[in-house]
């Protein structure tokens, strides 16, 4: 069983270089014992950067999500199992994407709360990021009230916080969000990380996140789109510091 070091991880922004044994490559793909690597999954990219043995140094692409995280490289050649390899993670790439999904939490939880507004979709990026919104009624959505919100949010300190619960407690308690997914997760897996944005939002999420919305800039509405009945796609990017 691979070691998903990232999971425990918090907060999620600038990840250390690593050590790790490779015991296993798939076509362009090393897998590793163990990684701080994200992997792409829950609207956010997975992690790029560099991975090199005592020989040979190569591009890390765009980490991918499975029982163990796929670490694809330009080329697996001058790697073999049982090297001993060192990655750097692209801190940069990482601490964006990881700013925008701890926004992307207070954007969906603010339009629950002052529109009924579930997120269905969404897709995160370094540059901006697109929800998918289901309403019962979307003509009580206003982008200028909900942009106002959020970066109240943001401007008011809350603590980010991550938690190790089981099914039943998450399943059962009152504020918890975005539970409909779980249906899809194998019920041999009984504990699931939960991202908890003091009296914000609480969900579960593999994500990585600040553990502070004072490390995020305000976010700026770019666009609302109409995607069909009910439905809305937003899309934000953030403020330059």
């Amino acid at each position: 069983m691979q070691n998903k070091l990232y999971m425990n991880l918090h907060p999620g922004t600038n990840p250390p270089p690593f050590s790790s044994i490779i015991k296993d490559i798939v076509d362009e793909n090393l897998l590793l014992e163990e990684t701080f690597c994200y992997p792409r999954g829950g609207g956010q990219p997975g992690d790029q950067g560099l991975i090199s043995n005592s020989t040979t140094q190569t591009r890390l692409l765009e980490t991918l999500p499975g029982d163990s995280i796929l670490h694809p490289l330009e080329s697996v050649k001058g790697f073999e199992v049982g090297d001993k390899v060192e990655c750097i993670i692209d801190q940069d790439r990482r601490n964006k994407n990881t700013t925008m999904h701890t926004v992307q939490h207070i954007v969906s939880a603010m339009a629950n709360d002052l529109f009924g507004g579930e997120t269905v979709g969404n897709q995160i990026s370094e540059d901006y990021t697109r929800i998918d919104f289901l309403f019962e009624d979307r003509d009580k959505f206003n982008s200028n009230d909900l942009e106002q919100a959020v970066n109240d949010v943001i401007n008011s300190h809350k603590e980010v916080r991550i938690h190790n619960w089981d099914r039943a407690t998450i399943l059962s308690h009152e504020q918890m969000r975005h539970t409909k997914f779980m249906n899809r997760i194998p019920s041999s897996i009984q504990n699931l990380r939960v991202v908890e944005i003091r009296d914000i939002d609480l969900c579960p999420c593999a994500g990585t996140h600040v553990d502070n919305t004072s490390k995020l800039n305000e976010m700026t509405i770019m666009k609302v789109k109409s995607k069909g009945a009910g439905k809305l796609r937003l899309t934000y990017n953030l403020k330059n510091d």
